[in-house]
């Protein structure tokens, strides 16, 4: 007899998506995070009877998933999310990091925070309330921190008897909003996180809906870096020259270390360092002191090159045909995360990938009033506000808009008596 032939299942990694929640208060966030938890069972079984415990002790009669995410023993007390939550799971074909964001708008700021990484949004709305002043206000700030894809998920539909018009109302009156202030790409779904209807199984109380679940819209997302080419962009962050006077060949060894944060780059590849804008061609690229012919997006990796060029921690290695401008002021939407005002007579310090340069603002265009969303005048930023302002640079940036690269398009303003990070922006 034969031996039986082996069958080999092949599963397609659709990479990491990050992902971000929020809305307004009591929406089901948390609750919503913990049901996609416990449904893809991916909770450890020390974390669920913690849980059990905490939700008994509340006198509930069945566990609350929202536990799983409001970490911060002020937010079970108060039963609200203050800081950003950050939890990760897997299904068999992708992994996932999920952003619980805050919804009072005094944690403006830790939203943007969350937001700056994430490449979908799901904007949760309470059905009994319909869109309010922070659905437009978070759909607004994710739409300005470019996630591409927005979910608009209306919750709690078990408490509307899962009415279908009452979901189709809370969709039209958000595409009203939507078509007002540029958002386009946008998915709706209704859907009871504390019954885990429409979460990750169908349930059975939604038949009039046959759109996908949840957990299959998010297998389907496009992942970061995917949907569009992106130049090839490598700021140095140290630069090697082993001192080993046993071993000859490390003598002319000079590798440039850092992160790939977008593109690719292969052997051979003509490149220019920033901001010498010197030529040369890529030698060689090592991971862990092994060759690999290409290095790709978010890969953290050496390049060796063919001449010897002056490079140093803050310079950036780019593909010689995808030069970015070389800049000494910037216009961005900037959002203030310091209590201690924007102060126009200091001098700051913008830290761009790894390139520092002191800066001094040179004017405020206006500022984004989070809930009319109306442009307003401004002298001054405070604490979450966001503004499109100006710089002037002492030290020349490569940018790129942030549209285009989120990488190479963000910038942090850092304090330089403290050194604290102040504010956050996107270039323009």
């Amino acid at each position: 007899m034969s031996a039986p032939e082996k069958i080999e299942h092949l599963v397609e990694d659709r990479g990491l998506l990050r992902f971000l929640t929020c809305g307004s208060v009591d929406d089901g966030k948390s609750t919503l995070i913990g049901r996609l938890l416990y449904d893809t069972k991916t909770i450890l079984a020390d974390t669920l009877h913690a849980i059990e415990k905490t939700s008994q002790k509340r006198g509930m009669g069945a566990v609350d998933l929202s536990l799983l995410t409001d970490g911060l023993q002020a937010e079970r007390e108060q039963g609200i999310t203050i800081d950003v939550a950050y939890r990760y799971f897997s299904t068999g074909t992708r992994k996932y990091i999920i952003a619980d964001a805050p919804g009072h708008e005094q944690y403006t700021r830790n939203m943007v925070t969350a937001a700056s990484t994430a490449n979908l949004a799901i904007i949760l709305i309470d059905a009994r309330k319909g869109v309010l002043t922070q659905t437009r206000r978070h759909s607004k700030l994710a739409s300005l921190v470019g996630i591409p894809h927005l979910v608009v998920a209306i919750n709690k539909m078990d408490l509307v008897d899962y009415a279908q018009e009452t979901y189709e109302k809370i969709k039209a009156d958000y595409l009203a909003f939507a078509a007002k202030v540029g958002i386009e790409d946008i998915r709706f779904i209704p859907l009871s996180a504390l019954n885990g209807d429409m979460i990750v199984d169908r349930g059975d109380n939604l038949g009039w809906y046959d759109g996908p679940t949840l957990i299959d819209i998010l297998e389907a997302t496009p992942g970061a870096h995917t949907e569009h080419a992106e130049k090839f962009r490598f700021p140095v962050q140290f630069v090697c020259r082993p001192q080993d006077s046993a071993n000859p060949d490390l003598h002319d060894y000079r590798g440039f270390l850092g992160r790939v944060e977008s593109g690719s780059i292969k052997v051979g590849d003509a490149v220019t360092v920033l901001p010498s804008g010197l030529a040369s061609t890529v030698k060689a690229i090592q991971i862990g002191g092994a060759d690999i012919a290409e290095a790709v997006t978010e890969q953290s990796v050496t390049l060796l090159l063919a001449d010897e060029i002056d490079t140093s921690r803050g310079d950036m290695i780019v593909k010689s045909a995808e030069v970015p401008p070389a800049v000494k002021e910037i216009r961005a939407n900037l959002c203030w995360l310091s209590e201690t005002p924007l102060d126009r007579a200091r001098t700051y310090l913008i830290r761009h990938t790894t390139r520092d340069s002191k800066a001094k603002l040179t004017g405020i265009d206006h500022r984004l009033d989070v809930n009319t969303l109306e442009n307003v005048p401004a002298e001054k930023l405070a604490m979450n506000d966001i503004a499109e302002v100006a710089f002037k640079l002492a030290q020349p940036l490569f940018v790129d808009p942030y549209a285009d690269n989120r990488a190479t398009g963000a910038f942090i303003v850092i304090d330089e008596s403290n050194n604290n990070t102040v504010g956050a922006g996107m270039i323009l």
